[in-house]
């Protein structure tokens, strides 16, 4: 069962990631064809801002999944999770073009991303906690992390998928329909996802607690009650690897080829390096979480960020394929040391009576305020400044930023709590 619920665990994730990632893997044909104008510049802005409003809608999405889970389980709310996504990206591979409706495009466009977003609200927490709930004590953190690292999988074989099409079309062709090919594919694979949870049970942690779920029991005032400051400690833990993680998977991909001056299969085989390496390094970092704790972890990250981050975004922008490699694959190694810690530490923080909408509310409030707006802000910041590295100190001063809230609200250890 442990291995069942694992395996549903990191296959969700890879799903849902696949959707949202295809997304900013295919900004620049999406710009061109929802989003015509003049500027290039301006077609990517409308892009990375339609990304940006599934965010907005994914702490909406937390609130009901969240208490939904806590509720009648963690299991029915997945399969509802995971088929909402899937319809929602197969969806955006059948959409008509701008060219050929009008503005109806990318509202029909920014409609499908509401329902992404509000979906994967409850599928990027219920996962992780699903398998939470489900792993030994002393292995928390590597079973979340390898849970967390499928989700860099996605981006590797979303890209390559691009990749391979791309070469085996003209461009013409490929801008017409080649792209819709990963979209339409997400329909099949979220039906492989819930074969795969549909023979899962609940864990034995949300019985007991359900068993003594009193009535008119209401999950969202629960929450807000009793956990007030360490869904701010997560929101802020959370907001940090939000950013880096969307900077690296959702926007390097157009930054390399607007900024780096590189093609597209270029980027896209750069940056599908620079994704198996976090899939490989972030569960190693959640065994060394499991080993010296949470905090350690969230301390030593924050500072590689810090040092780290900036020289990074030099080699991204050398123009050259072997450093924007190096660039990709330094600015991976802080983010999984960083990994090693959030990723137990936002599940863990909080008792199984409340676990699903605590940490619901806290995560997606925190992706929809800095993952979200991520490639946004990094495409703004370059436009404004004309600075190629600006992005990179935006992330540094929000590494500092969240040290100091690491220490001044006394985030605690939360390595091995039992409920």
């Amino acid at each position: 069962m442990q291995k069942r619920v694992l395996a549903g665990g990191a296959v969700g994730q890879f799903i849902e990631y696949y959707d949202f990632m295809l997304y900013g893997l295919s900004a620049v044909v999406l710009s061109k064809l929802f989003f015509p104008g003049e500027s290039a510049v301006a077609g990517l802005l409308g892009v990375f801002a339609t990304f940006g409003v599934a965010f907005l809608v994914r702490p909406l999405g937390g609130i009901f999944f969240g208490s939904l889970g806590d509720k009648i389980g963690r299991r029915k709310v997945l399969f509802i999770t995971l088929m909402s996504i899937g319809l929602a990206t197969t969806t955006i591979g059948l959409l008509p073009s701008h060219e050929q409706i009008g503005w109806l495009a990318p509202a029909l466009l920014v409609l499908c991303r509401l329902v992404q977003g509000f979906s994967a609200g409850g599928e990027s927490v219920g996962a992780p906690t699903f398998v939470f709930e489900h792993a030994p004590v002393d292995r928390r953190g590597l079973w979340i992390n390898i849970t967390l690292a499928a989700t860099a999988l996605p981006s590797v074989f979303a890209g390559g998928l691009i990749l391979v099409i791309s070469q085996t079309m003209n461009d013409d062709a490929f801008t017409s329909w080649g792209w819709r090919i990963p979209f339409l594919l997400a329909l099949p694979a979220s039906f492989f996802g819930l074969w795969i949870r549909s023979r899962t049970e609940e864990s034995d942690a949300f019985k007991k607690a359900h068993a003594k779920e009193e009535p008119g029991y209401r999950p969202v005032r629960e929450a807000f009650r009793r956990n007030k400051l360490e869904m701010f400690q997560v929101v802020f833990v959370m907001g940090l690897v939000a950013m880096g993680f969307y900077t690296l998977s959702g926007y390097f991909v157009a930054y390399v080829q607007t900024t780096g001056n590189l093609g597209r299969e270029q980027s896209l085989l750069i940056n599908g390096a620079a994704m198996l390496f976090y899939s490989i390094l972030l569960p190693i970092a959640g065994i060394i979480g499991d080993r010296v704790g949470r905090r350690p972890m969230l301390i030593a990250g924050t500072v590689a960020l810090t040092t780290l981050t900036v020289p990074s975004f030099l080699l991204v922008t050398s123009g050259t394929i072997a450093m924007a490699i190096a660039g990709e694959l330094l600015f991976v190694v802080p983010l999984c040391i960083y990994g090693g810690g959030c990723y137990a530490f936002f599940v863990e923080i909080f008792d199984t009576k409340t676990r699903f909408t605590s940490a619901a509310i806290s995560y997606n409030t925190a992706f929809a305020a800095f993952g979200g707006t991520a490639p946004l802000v990094g495409t703004a910041l370059v436009s404004a400044t004309d600075v190629a590295v600006a992005p990179g100190y935006y992330i540094t001063a929000a590494a500092v930023l969240v040290l100091v809230l690491l220490i001044a609200t006394r985030v605690p250890e939360t390595r091995g709590r039992i409920d």
